[in-house]
């Protein structure tokens, strides 16, 4: 898969993390439903290996289904194996360079902009602007002037407001985890998950 080309087309990447694999894989299946095209499944999840493995099962080999907060090469071949068409660090990592080896696109987590360059040196898809609530869509907006040519996913503290203010200022797609997921990993209901999805996915199209 193009990883780039579907943050670009989707604009909204989903993070799901939670301590109860069937309510986080059921979040997943209604997200898929709902209409978001990119989730990626937390390693810091409980079982988070087997709910990218069933998730994959569901919804096949088509959709955009990823592993994140994956940070060892151990953890990049694991996730591979699972079914992960892309992984998502919070930081540069050892998960990296382990992803270009396994040909697998990488959102790989910045902050700095040496930590930018090194992200950008090192094949990532896309810069994972990690956390963004640091500096918030003015920061971003100052990375790009150096960086005019980088992709980035603002990830962390995004609302559906400041989602859109984060793709005024240049961002190719941004990453939402609580604020979209909120209780539906603890079994909370799906209903409320689609209602959210549904803002968010409003959000990121204006």
């Amino acid at each position: 898969m193009n990883l780039l080309d579907e943050l670009r087309t989707h604009r909204l990447l989903a993070i799901v993390r939670g301590p109860d694999p069937a309510a986080a894989l059921a979040a997943v299946l209604t997200l898929a439903e709902s209409g978001v095209a990119l989730v990626e499944v937390s390693l810091t999840s409980a079982d988070a290996l087997g709910i990218i493995r069933r998730a994959r099962a569901a919804l096949g080999p088509g959709y955009a289904l990823g592993a994140g907060t994956v940070l060892s090469a151990e953890d990049a071949r694991a996730a591979a194996e699972a079914g992960a068409g892309f992984l998502v660090t919070p930081a540069l990592a050892p998960s990296v360079t382990e992803a270009a080896r396994l040909d697998l696109p990488v959102l790989a987590g910045a902050l700095t902009p040496t930590e930018v360059v090194q992200a950008s040196s090192a094949g990532a898809a896309a810069v994972k602007l990690f956390p963004a609530s640091f500096g918030g869509p003015d920061y971003l907006g100052a990375l790009r002037d150096p960086f005019p040519g980088t992709a980035f996913v603002p990830v962390g503290g995004v609302d559906a407001d400041g989602a859109r203010r984060y793709l005024d200022r240049g961002a190719v797609a941004v990453g939402v985890g609580s604020p979209l997921l909120g209780d539906s990993v603890r079994g909370g209901d799906p209903a409320a998950l689609r209602e959210r999805a549904a803002a968010f996915l409003a959000a990121v199209r204006q």
